[in-house]
């Protein structure tokens, strides 16, 4: 008789990054021979919590979802419960002792133990169970990060830059393709150091150069790009090749002088001006997404006066901000959090309010253009899409009126007839494919 194994639920919190963790984990369990769900509603024998301790807020709901599952598993409902990720890495000892309800707290180099392998790596695997849908996924070129911002636990979580190398990844790039997925965004703490620690260089221009030759590839999208010594090259490859799309993820945080060398950023003002001009005039149309942080241990009410101006000034099509959060170990966590929440709160809004409006006018320069859009989803009255200028999950969505079928996964020409802040509305012109 074949033995049944336990069925598993991988429930994943945090970033991107975490999805292709454990997108991993599940290739390697389902290999196994085990039935692997990802964040299902559905009871199985096993629940996996793929944690994140990246600021307060994500360290909270972890626990959360942690103590969640140890419920479930006093009602008999859950058998078992691992914890992997972030949260695990920075904090097993003080977790076994308050969650002793889960059988397990993984680090990242004690997952060999729950696959019982001599070694397990998970930036080296090339294997995955997707836990998006079929036609994207995210591509994780590197781990960890070799940068000091002040403000950030990475380093201390994930260690120095590691990057895949180039073939690696381009194998990675042809079976997801080969599986069905049409647009790949590629994903690291910093992409544009990609490849210093293998050859002394940095690589990115390579690889968008090899990856925008797979063939069924239709879009290629660049996240979390570092603004010190930007490699322009990239914008040069970006032209050349009509699948690599005109969008760009760079975390700015700032644009107040002390600030930014308070955050040990490694620029300046006057940098960032001419790097955005640089980047809008090599490549026109481009739309460029940012973070900010805001409620830094120093900013005073000037500065935050002087970023609220610089997003007016520059005008973001997509733009999203943090209030600071106090990591323990890192370089600002002597300065304390003086700046009251309410206060940090306040000044999200200020400028996400200032945003909204900038999207809803960027977004209404599109009315009447037919733009190339990708189906991702169905809902009763519309079906849910994107253009290349859209991330999933962050950023904007075309609403597309149920006037003919469209099929998820396959994209479709779409004339835009309205806009709101963060939303087109269009209808199908024809089928493209």
């Amino acid at each position: 008789m074949t033995k049944h194994l336990p069925s598993i639920n991988i429930i994943t919190l945090g970033c991107s990054k975490n999805s292709v963790d454990s997108e991993v984990i599940g290739a390697q369990l389902k290999k196994m021979g085990h039935t692997v769900l990802h964040d299902s509603t559905e009871d199985t024998d096993i629940v996996i919590v793929n944690t994140c301790s990246f600021i307060r807020d994500a360290k909270e709901q972890s626990i959360d979802e942690i103590l969640l599952h140890a419920e479930r598993k006093k009602a008999g409902i859950v058998k078992r419960i691992y914890v992997v990720g972030c949260l695990a890495q920075r904090y097993k000892e003080d977790l076994q002792q308050m969650i002793p309800e889960v059988d397990a707290f993984y680090t990242f180099s004690e997952l060999h133990q729950l696959f019982k392998l001599d070694k397990f790596d998970l930036l080296a695997q090339s294997d995955r169970l997707l836990s998006t849908p079929s036609h994207y996924a995210y591509l994780k070129i590197s781990e960890g990060c070799d940068r000091s911002c002040s403000y950030c636990a990475i380093p201390l979580i994930r260690g120095k830059q590691v990057s895949k190398p180039i073939d690696m990844l381009v194998e990675e790039a042809r079976k997801l393709v080969q599986a069905g997925v049409k647009e790949l965004m590629l994903i690291a703490q910093d992409l544009t150091y990609y490849g210093m620690d293998l050859s002394g260089h940095r690589d990115l221009e390579m690889l968008l150069r090899r990856l925008a030759q797979v063939d069924g590839l239709e879009w290629i999208r660049l996240h979390y790009a570092y603004p010190t010594g930007f490699p322009y090259e990239i914008l040069d490859v970006m032209n050349e090749y009509s699948n690599i799309c005109r969008y760009l993820d760079i975390p700015l945080q700032h644009i107040s002088d002390d600030i930014l060398q308070d955050m040990r950023r490694g620029g300046n003002s006057m940098q960032t001006y001419k790097l955005i001009e640089n980047i809008r005039n090599k490549v026109p149309g481009i739309a460029l997404r940012t973070t900010l942080i805001s409620g830094y241990p120093t900013e005073t009410k000037a500065q935050h006066k002087e970023l609220v101006e610089f997003v007016k000034q520059m005008r973001f099509e997509r733009l999203g901000v943090f209030a600071y959060s106090q990591e323990e170990g890192t370089p600002a966590y002597p300065l304390g959090d003086p700046i009251k929440e309410s206060e940090k709160n306040r000044r999200v809004e200020e400028i996400m309010s200032l945003q909204e409006q900038i999207s809803l006018e960027h977004n209404q320069e599109l009315i009447g253009k037919v733009m190339k859009v990708m189906v991702d989803s169905e809902e009763e009255e519309y079906f849910i899409g994107r253009t290349e200028f859209d991330s999933p999950d962050v950023d904007n969505t075309v609403l597309i009126k149920k006037e003919q079928p469209l099929t998820i996964g396959i994209f479709y020409p779409i004339r835009i007839t309205d806009a709101d802040n963060y939303d087109l509305f269009g209808t199908s012109v024809q089928p493209s494919k």
